[in-house]
């Protein structure tokens, strides 16, 4: 649509998660059209998070160091682990505020149809972290969608042999939302999970 190197530019942006070729295109202009815009620091910070982030050694998640702050804080509790698909997940559940466990991030879901298998996830790991008995409880958080759940059921089946609670956060209808818009699988999960008050 546009020439040379302005098109290049919206193609680049737009092969990022979540940018279609609209938002690629807004983008691309706001940079070109934005004298204040500062390509080089962002240049500058793209080439540093390559060069300088790395997934931690227990969990899995973000960090600049070898272990992430999550695993060397001393007062998050070691018994409760929340497992995860994706670091970014992690990022949700700490703005909560609610869980004062430990993380182990999977790296993905099952999907077969992506080729992707328990052996191409962090299982393996998670296994020997809770092979020394330290943890009670792990939590399945992972997407209530068709992989989420085909994760937490392998999960939940390859954890049952432990003496270890498994569980996995609730899902239903959203605050705020309206039950002639749910649909059934939504409004199933709704009737399973209620609980008396």
């Amino acid at each position: 649509m546009y020439d040379g190197i302005v098109q290049e530019l919206i193609d680049e942006l737009g092969r990022l998660p979540g940018i279609g070729p609209k938002s690629a295109q807004r983008i691309a202009f706001h940079i070109l059209q934005t004298p204040t815009f500062d390509v080089s620091r962002l240049s500058e910070l793209l080439r540093e998070v390559r060069e300088r982030v790395k997934f931690c050694e227990i969990c899995g998640n973000v960090s600049e160091q070898d272990t992430c702050a999550i695993c060397r804080d001393p007062r998050r509790n070691p018994a409760l682990i929340c497992v995860v698909e994706d670091a970014k997940d992690v990022a949700a559940i700490e703005r909560t505020r609610e869980f004062r466990g430990l993380y182990h991030v999977l790296g993905g879901a099952i999907s077969p149809i992506a080729g992707v298998g328990p052996d191409d996830l962090r299982i393996q790991q998670l296994m020997s972290r809770l092979a020394d008995g330290t943890v009670q409880e792990v939590i399945l958080a992972t997407n209530p969608n068709l992989e989420g759940e085909a994760t937490a059921t392998y999960l939940s089946r390859l954890l049952t042999s432990l003496q270890i609670t498994v569980s996995r956060l609730a899902s239903g209808l959203p605050v705020g939302g309206d039950l002639e818009y749910a649909d059934e699988v939504t409004l199933g999960r709704a009737f399973e999970g209620r609980r008396t008050i």
